[in-house]
């Protein structure tokens, strides 16, 4: 009784799978070699002039940009202790601040 699948029951056809994502072949690229790759970085980033280099620390190629917090509204101590203890942090133990203040086992 349990053991025919009526026609009614039968699965739809099923359609074979078709990737969504598809990854370049990498085993055909070739391979940088780390040498010649480390060659040309200490090539492109040698100091023009020692003698100054030694005296003034190396200076960054990228000029400092100050942060800029994120627009929104900031969290204040109300918002926080609005959220349900799902979502609050929990609170740690004094032998748990200890134990990472410390670095970590003895």
């Amino acid at each position: 009784m349990g053991s025919k699948v009526s026609s009614k029951m039968a699965a739809p056809a099923v359609r074979p799978h078709t990737p969504l994502i598809k990854f370049p072949n990498r085993q055909e690229a070739a391979r940088p070699n780390a040498q010649e790759a480390l060659k040309t970085l200490a090539v492109n980033f040698a100091p023009q002039n020692t003698a100054a280099s030694a005296a003034s620390p190396p200076q960054l190629l990228k000029a400092h940009v100050p942060l800029t917090p994120i627009p929104g509204t900031p969290d204040t101590l109300a918002s926080i202790q609005l959220l349900t203890a799902r979502y609050r942090r929990r609170p740690l133990a004094v032998e748990e601040m200890e134990y990472i203040q410390r670095g970590g086992p003895e």
